[in-house]
């Protein structure tokens, strides 16, 4: 799948993002689905596991699992990110890219929240956390011989979301080469097909690299630190440019209180799951180390 998705990243921008229109589509309609089920089964009065009880199946919470949560529902919500990986791109950016992440993250939100609700009006918590795919094993319990149609939704909805991450991050790799900060060839364009091919190619080996673990949420902890405190300390420079050069064109300005609150928020789940799960904050402070070599041999 990541080999078929990077060819047609390589070969036209306009195919990649229609995959990616399509896929999300069909992720959206699995979801709203789902939704529709639960609302259908809340009707009914299934409403046994909307409790403030603590379930057996869950282990003791606390501070610390709560900041290693958000690497797993920040995962969820990410794609505002990498919008802004391919600004390039964009159409009117200035206007477009703020009203794009903030229809997405209302829409995510939404979506995210009632899907939720929707499973919990069938499974409990302890069954929702030890599926290895909720929406399959929520379907197998309501959707009798129709339940297959789940997984074929989840596999799209994978599909698409490999496709976006290679579009996206791919333009993360092209610009850091462009700005001297990674290998030069990385901002190389194929000339027929006008697409960042090396960075494509790149950022599928990478991804082939992840998939030697078989812990997708040990992945999520380590790239989910990795990139929180790369974001956390990206937005600490907002209130410093601020301050030292005030005077600095700022096509898109925001009230200081919000990179405010996100540095609080970013300090939060950096900070804390180091003494939570130091090995896992570990590996992604080693991910990030591995930059340094790269920098200083090859560039």
């Amino acid at each position: 799948m990541t080999g078929l998705l990077t060819f047609v990243n390589c070969w036209d921008v306009k195919w990649s993002t229609r995959v990616q229109d399509f896929f999300t589509y069909g992720k959206l309609l699995a979801l709203v689905t789902i939704i529709i089920t639960g609302i259908v089964q809340l009707s009914k009065g299934h409403t046994e596991h909307f409790t403030f009880e603590q379930d057996p199946a869950v282990p003791h919470v606390d501070i610390t699992t709560i900041a290693l949560s958000f690497y797993s529902g920040l995962f969820a919500y990410n794609g505002w990110n990498y919008l802004n990986f391919v600004i390039e791109e964009l159409k009117e950016p200035h206007k477009n890219l703020p009203k794009a992440i903030f229809i997405s993250c209302i829409l995510v939100t939404v979506v995210y929240t009632l899907t939720i609700i929707a499973f919990h009006s069938t499974l409990s918590v302890g069954e929702v956390l030890g599926a290895e795919a909720v929406a399959v094993t929520f379907a197998e319990r309501l959707y009798g011989w129709m339940a297959w149609i789940v997984p074929v939704f989840v596999a799209m909805s994978t599909f698409g979301g490999v496709n976006g991450i290679l579009f996206t991050s791919s333009r993360l790799f092209y610009a850091g080469a462009e700005q001297k900060q990674m290998p030069e060839i990385l901002a190389m364009i194929q000339i027929n097909h006008l697409t960042p091919t090396p960075a494509v190619i790149f950022m599928c080996i990478l991804s082939l690299v992840y998939l030697a673990s078989k812990d997708i949420y040990a992945l999520i902890n380590y790239v989910g630190f990795a990139t929180w405190l790369a974001i956390g300390l990206a937005v600490v420079c907002l209130p410093y440019l601020r301050w030292k050069q005030p005077d600095l064109p700022r096509p898109i300005k925001v009230n200081l209180i919000w990179p405010i609150i996100y540095i609080l928020g970013s300090i939060f789940i950096t900070v804390v799951p180091m003494f939570a799960d130091p090995v896992g904050t570990g590996f992604g402070c080693l991910i990030i180390l591995t930059g340094v070599p790269v920098y200083f041999i090859f560039i």
